[in-house]
């Protein structure tokens, strides 16, 4: 256990997404025992520019105006800051010592911006986390001196568009920077043994008291509720660059006395597709992160259709375990990943017509004796629990 210890946690994810994040949920999880500062990416100069129309874009000009706080006190240890800048956004330039000098600039400004914090907050020896970001906070390690710099890899980033011109390049670098690195997945581990030996597979966390109805206090929502049953069920972003279309169309077309829910906000690829045509198609839009077991409540089969790509292959798919959490049956993409972790606690299918008959299996198969056994095996995946096997790695630094 790590304790009364000072931690400086960058990432990809800013703090005030729409939904509930691993950098965030790991943040909580560490400043019960430690002071925590939760570091934002900075504002992008395109973002500044072309988005303003984004809530967290109008914050981060208003906290450059000054007209709110840029470092925000969440608990009694865990402080959230909005670094006061504009990054220049450098991105689409392709030469790569050109790219580099700007880089560099940035990240000088990102760091004192972030010295200015430690330095208000009376931070000392401070542990340095990075989670997934291979651009801002690349020279982190370098400016802020830290006592431990340790990175988790967790998502296939750099098959992303925006990282494959100058992240395939920095996310080796960053790695063999860090004192160790830890991941979710055994192919992340041999991936980042490649430039780290000192790489470790330690699972994933997951919020498994959120998803505790094991006293039935939960109350299923009514715009849930008065769907017909049974109801097949994704809760999460409905993005095209994970999840097949094709699949979700042909399941609600095979068998229309299904109800098809999606919950979560809807890209454009969604938003025009044939699903707003069919009428067992439910959208019900995005929901507040509490709000979501209450929701899953009322599924009688879960799904996680991912198309199958370099990003999604890989993956550790977190919505696994808050689907198991509350005992739900899963019907999802046999990807690699799942084979290897999920394949004994989900119903796995390769084309859209294995998908119906998986689903009709899992309806006819669901049981309190496989629910109790799906909680179970969400419940060592807690987020203390994955907390607990990062600082494992630290004391032995």
């Amino acid at each position: 256990m790590v304790t009364n210890r000072d931690i400086v946690i960058f990432g990809l994810q800013r703090w005030d997404k729409f939904t509930s994040t691993i950098t965030r949920n790991i943040a909580m999880e560490m400043s019960k025992n430690n002071r925590v500062l939760f570091v934002n990416p900075p504002l992008s100069r395109r973002y500044a520019i072309f988005r303003k129309d984004l809530p967290f874009v109008q914050k981060r000009l208003k906290i450059l105006k000054g007209k709110e706080e840029d470092l925000v006190q969440e608990n009694k240890y865990l402080w959230v800051f909005y670094p006061k800048m504009i990054a220049e956004s450098i991105n689409w330039i392709k030469p790569v010592s050109i790219f580099s000098f700007f880089h560099k600039k940035n990240e000088k400004r990102y760091a004192n911006k972030i010295k200015d914090a430690i330095k208000r907050l009376n931070f000392k020896n401070i542990i340095l986390f990075g989670d997934t970001e291979m651009v801002h906070g690349f020279y982190l390690k370098d400016h802020l001196k830290p006592d431990i710099f340790f990175y988790l890899l967790r998502d296939a980033i750099t098959f992303v568009d925006y990282h494959i011109k100058h992240g395939k390049r920095l996310h080796p670098l960053l790695l063999k920077k860090a004192d160790f690195v830890v991941t979710n997945s055994d192919t992340f581990e041999r991936f980042a043994k490649k430039s780290n030996p000192r790489s470790y597979f330690i699972g994933q966390g997951c919020d498994i008291e959120l998803y505790n109805d094991n006293k039935g206090k939960l109350k299923i929502p009514d715009d849930i509720k008065n769907i017909k049953k049974p109801i097949i069920g994704y809760i999460g972003a409905l993005t095209t660059i994970r999840l097949d279309i094709d699949i979700l169309i042909y399941i609600a077309e095979e068998r229309p006395n299904w109800s098809l829910v999606l919950i979560g906000p809807q890209q454009e690829g969604f938003k025009n597709s044939r699903l707003d045509e069919l009428k067992n198609v439910h959208f019900l839009g995005a929901k507040k992160p509490e709000t979501l077991p209450s929701y899953l409540k009322g599924i009688d089969v879960t799904l996680n259709p991912q198309i199958l790509n370099e990003i999604t292959d890989l993956n550790y798919p977190l919505k696994l375990d808050e689907y198991l959490a509350m005992g739900k049956p899963v019907v999802a993409t046999k990807t690699s990943f799942m084979k290897f972790y999920f394949k004994d606690y989900s119903y796995l299918a390769d084309t859209k017509e294995e998908y119906v008959q998986q689903i009709e299996k899992a309806l006819n198969e669901d049981s309190p004796e496989m629910a109790t056994k799906r909680i179970a095996f969400a419940g060592e995946h807690s987020w203390e629990a994955f907390v607990s096997k990062m600082y494992e790695q630290i004391e032995k630094s």
